[in-house]
């Protein structure tokens, strides 16, 4: 990790952790459709698109629904996440991250982030971390979600750095997997037992700072 030019950062389970709010408007939605969606269904969804995590829990719940309702019922559940995150302020970093950041940039590291999510940008302002970032791929600049390396190349070539010049942070097995498959180092934040592809996993950046 010593020699990497370049840092690029998953955003939920990483820096903030915006996957309670996730988790709550999904079971919000099945609790319409009638049926439990739990904590460890949502563990199915880190790291996966919004449509996709749709399809995932309309799996579970054993619902069918028409494109045009897929669609519908997406924006429903951003629109109350959105309400969730619209709350959000710096308190709701993780442990370590903002140090980790400030530490990267005074040592000349470029600094990207690499998400899924659409509302990345939104969340970096509420938590007071923007201005920090060289770059920001997420939803609304990729159309292949992890574990297609799609968002870290991309965040690479904003960085106008090559991935083997790069450092991934990731919490998330898909993302382990992208960030492998476009040839990167990856640091896991989280659980070996589940991130044990990593080069190196670790609890949390705090542990980077210490």
């Amino acid at each position: 990790m010593a020699n990497f030019r370049g840092a690029l950062f998953d955003l939920d389970g990483v820096l903030v952790d915006t996957a309670k709010y996730h988790y709550l408007a999904w079971k919000q939605l099945a609790e319409q459709w009638g049926f439990e969606f739990t904590e460890s269904d949502n563990e199915r969804l880190k790291g996966v698109s919004r449509m996709r995590s749709l399809d995932i829990v309309l799996e579970i719940g054993g619902i069918r629904l028409t494109e045009d309702e897929k669609l519908r019922k997406a924006d429903e559940k951003n629109e109350q996440y959105l309400q969730y995150i619209r709350q959000m302020d710096e308190s709701e970093l993780l442990p370590g991250a903002r140090e980790y950041l400030l530490r990267l940039r005074e040592s000349g590291v470029k600094i990207a982030l690499g998400s899924a999510s659409k509302n990345a940008t939104f969340i970096l302002e509420k938590v007071g971390i923007a201005e920090l970032f060289d770059a920001v791929v997420d939803g609304t600049k990729v159309s292949k979600a992890k574990p297609d390396p799609e968002v870290f190349e991309a965040g690479c070539r904003e960085l106008g750095l090559l991935p083997g010049e790069c450092v991934v942070f990731e919490d998330a097995e898909a993302g382990v997997q992208a960030a492998i498959a476009a040839g990167m180092y990856v640091v896991g934040i989280g659980s070996p037992a589940i991130l044990g592809r990593a080069n190196r996993v670790i609890g949390g950046l705090y542990e980077l700072v210490g």
